[in-house]
């Protein structure tokens, strides 16, 4: 999230009054994140004080968003907690606004949690499961724009920005990647639609959960999964994995951390239980997933965009997060197996 597209409170005003959700009361711009131009809005409705997420699609096109603001109705829908997008009285939910794509969507309660627990993942874990199941019903098919291809593109991009050193390690770990998207093995991986991109600052929290079945005066319960554009049809396994990089890391060192890893795993294997083959495969999807936001803060912090508002985030990181899937390849405990490839 970002700000590229100045929008003025007329203008914000005028797509308010087209999807009919009250009198626009206050517009600010949002500064988290790189790919779009996002906005909170507030509007008052019969009375009633509302809260929203306005997003103008700087790189997404009218073709391929469709895909995006569908699957969040669809999940939302079967009971997923995601954003629902706006519709017009014409019943659609992509619109435009000074010439781009726009959404508006309903803005989740509760806030981030950005130093999370082993309960806290393995309700994301739990969650993304559900998601995953859930998605699979979604009859529109659009591929993880930031996958292989887009790695194999971007890569040479990258190159003269990097140290000989970086550039042996992108080089490499491409090269592995893209033998292990030719095998048999990774072809046999469950798939659907992902979120792809579920970082902690991508999911909210609220006071009032559970922990261990018993009550936990001020503990914190997930409500909403949010920010769905990178979302595509890709492997769930990779989306494992790059939750896994997040939620359960030492962030100053990139390591795993076991027993946030353990009980993210199992609670998603709870829901959906994962494969032999995806057991088996998961070290090396951990390793996919740190390359691809390595290669995209890399593209974003050599390549920029101007913006209004805009913080690129470190590359060194996920870098770091490399180098350690590579050094010290992380597996799960043992789980129950779902159909076995």
């Amino acid at each position: 999230m970002a700000v590229f597209t100045e929008v003025s409170a007329d203008e914000a005003s005028s797509l308010v009054a087209r999807l009919s959700v009250g009198r626009l009361t206050d517009l600010r711009g949002i500064q988290a994140g790189i790919e779009n131009s996002n906005f909170f809005l507030d509007t008052l409705d019969k009375g009633s004080a509302r809260h929203w997420v306005l997003t103008l699609f700087e790189r997404l096109n009218f073709e391929q968003l469709p895909f995006y603001l569908e699957l969040m109705r669809h999940l939302a829908q079967r009971g997923i907690p995601v954003p629902m997008p706006q519709a017009d009285a014409s019943g659609a939910i992509l619109h435009r606004l000074k010439g781009k794509p726009a959404a508006l969507v309903d803005r989740l309660p509760g806030g981030h949690q950005l130093a999370p627990d082993a309960d806290h993942c393995a309700q994301v874990g739990a969650m993304l499961a559900r998601m995953h199941e859930a998605g699979r019903e979604l009859p529109l098919q659009q591929p993880n724009l930031r996958g292989l291809a887009w790695w194999t593109e971007t890569v040479p991009q990258v190159l003269p920005h990097v140290s000989p050193e970086q550039q042996t390690l992108l080089l490499s770990e491409l090269a592995f990647q893209q033998q292990l998207g030719q095998s048999a093995a990774y072809g046999s991986l469950p798939r659907g639609p992902i979120h792809a991109d579920l970082f902690r600052d991508n999911v909210m929290f609220e006071p009032g959960g559970e922990r261990s079945g018993q009550s936990s005066r001020g503990h914190e319960r997930l409500c909403g999964f949010f920010d769905f554009y990178f979302a595509g049809v890709d492997t769930f396994l990779f989306d494992i994995a790059v939750c896994l990089n997040d939620w359960c890391i030492d962030l100053s060192s990139g390591a795993m951390a076991d027993d946030r890893a353990q009980a993210f795993v199992a609670a998603y294997a709870g829901v959906r239980p994962l494969t032999s083959t995806e057991q088996r495969l998961l070290p090396a999807l951990l390793r996919a997933a740190a390359l691809r936001f390595w290669l995209s803060r890399l593209w974003d912090l050599h390549l920029p965009r101007d913006a209004a508002l805009l913080k690129a985030h470190d590359p060194g990181h996920f870098e770091r997060v490399l180098r350690a899937r590579i050094a010290q390849p992380w597996h799960p405990d043992t789980l129950p197996l779902g159909t076995p490839t």
